[in-house]
């Protein structure tokens, strides 16, 4: 696989606040969450969304510099308030009900900072919901050659099937879970069957399906198949976040230009480790050093 080392990821999307049933409140969205991953990784993403003129919105930009992210494409809204989701936890699982008209369905295309050349492009389905931040989305590519990883976040209502299928087409790589790829697999049945259909669809490079307690399984255009399950696992916190920590490890491997097979065991492992603790970030810089030493990113 080929390395994309000396080039900072581009990642594109939302963020917000994940409001849990105790009351506690943590900053959250997928883009958001594999963009802090990848900044304690050590690769410097650019983060593009947009925030409210409002406490929460200082709240993320304060938070941003505190971990040394550059916050140069987080755009400021005077219109629209800073983004929320409240969740709810139901036999261990998530639930999301995701506010609507949020600043982060209105990112600007004149505001975007320049982009890094041939940079990896992160973006999912969700901050697309709104023309808004669809054009933005559009026009970022726009002459430009970036390689895209497409992560599918089917949040009802916010979702269509053709505007997801429009998103996947073109993309290099593909993640979604199970569910997502039940949804909008087609008519075929089974794991195998739905996730060859939507290769066939989409080209993609790597089709990623992440499946919870049961691991992930990859496609590759070439046919071959991977799969890894979670090792022994301590105690589940909760799962919230999970799939984003593992994106942000598939990132920085197709980054690092990792084996599949050694991507998926260190996503996992990953993943794994973020269900141990609340929330889908950690602002402890000791949590990743275990990871940035066995996997000698430094």
């Amino acid at each position: 696989m080929n390395a994309f080392s000396d080039q900072r990821p581009v990642i594109f999307g939302e963020v917000l606040f994940d409001r849990f049933p105790d009351g506690s409140v943590v900053l959250g969205g997928a883009p958001f969450n594999v963009a802090w991953h990848l900044q304690a990784f050590g690769m410097a993403p650019l983060f593009i969304s947009r925030v409210g003129d409002d406490a929460l919105g200082r709240r993320i930009r304060d938070t941003l510099h505190a971990w040394g992210m550059d916050a140069s494409g987080l755009q400021l809204d005077s219109a629209h308030p800073t983004g929320s989701v409240d969740i709810r936890i139901e036999d261990g699982e998530p639930g999301f009900d995701i506010v609507d008209q949020q600043a982060y369905d209105y990112i600007d295309p004149a505001a975007i900072p320049p982009l890094p050349d041939c940079a990896l492009l992160y973006h999912g389905s969700l901050a697309v919901r709104n023309a808004g931040s669809g054009r933005a989305l559009q026009q970022l590519q726009q002459g430009r050659d970036l390689q895209r990883l497409v992560d599918v976040n089917l949040r009802p209502p916010w979702w269509q099937r053709d505007t997801v299928m429009s998103l996947l087409r073109g993309a290099r790589w593909i993640k979604l879970n199970e569910a997502e790829l039940a949804l909008i697999g087609g008519e075929a049945y089974g794991l195998q069957a739905q996730m060859q259909q939507l290769q066939d669809r989409c080209g993609a490079e790597l089709l990623i399906v992440t499946r919870g307690a049961a691991g992930a399984v990859v496609l590759a255009s070439g046919g071959e198949e991977f799969r890894v399950v979670p090792q022994n696992q301590s105690m589940v916190i909760d799962t919230v976040g999970a799939g984003d920590a593992f994106t942000s490890v598939v990132t920085l491997g197709l980054l690092r230009g990792w084996s599949v097979p050694l991507m998926l065991e260190r996503a996992q492992a990953f993943a794994s480790a973020i269900t141990g603790i609340r929330g889908a970030t950690c602002n402890d810089s000791g949590f990743y050093q275990t990871f940035i030493d066995n996997w000698k990113l430094i």
